[in-house]
């Protein structure tokens, strides 16, 4: 099996706007013009289809968690490259995650992208600060809910120091360097 065919998961962590399914989108674009069989496993999504009825609960974040491992998994063990963009706030959850991974012997990388709250709240791509900030919702990780940054992780973006294909590129440029790619 080429490298094109080995399937592998990478989880991008981080805050709401972060930049987690932009980077992961434009690396799958990448991708796929390279012959990779790609899903983005975004989370917003995957909450609608797979975990509608899951809350913001730590119990239900991490059940989520836990489905979207799985699906990812399934999709890694079977050579297609698994991008999923997903908050995962809690340390615990994400190592269940990367312990499937190994015990089924699926690659995975863990990519933190480490965009500050503060940059996060400017973004606010779906509205979430500012419904916070008024007081219309609570929970929001990285703002009244911890989110539990990675301590290690297999590459750290600083989203908001670079472009979102000089992200991609440094992913991909990892990918690479562990014969993924």
């Amino acid at each position: 099996m080429g490298r094109a065919g080995q399937g592998a998961t990478i989880w991008l962590t981080g805050l709401p706007s972060a930049g987690k399914t932009t980077i992961a989108v434009e690396l799958a674009d990448r991708l796929r013009s390279e012959g990779h069989r790609v899903e983005v496993l975004d989370g917003d999504e995957i909450r609608e289809f797979l975990s509608a009825g899951l809350g913001f609960s730590r119990a239900d974040r991490h059940t989520n968690v836990q489905r979207i491992g799985f699906v990812a998994e399934l999709l890694a063990s079977n050579g297609v490259k698994a991008l999923v963009p997903v908050i995962a706030p809690y340390t615990d959850s994400r190592e269940a995650v990367r312990k499937r991974h190994q015990g089924e012997g699926t690659a995975y990388l863990e990519v933190h992208v480490a965009t500050p709250v503060e940059v996060c709240s400017v973004r606010d791509v779906k509205g979430l600060y500012a419904k916070q900030a008024a007081g219309e919702i609570s929970g929001l990780t990285g703002v009244d809910d911890p989110y539990e940054a990675p301590e290690e992780p297999d590459l750290r973006i600083e989203s908001h120091t670079q472009s979102v294909q000089e992200s991609a590129a440094a992913l991909h440029a990892l990918l690479t360097e562990r014969g993924l790619a």
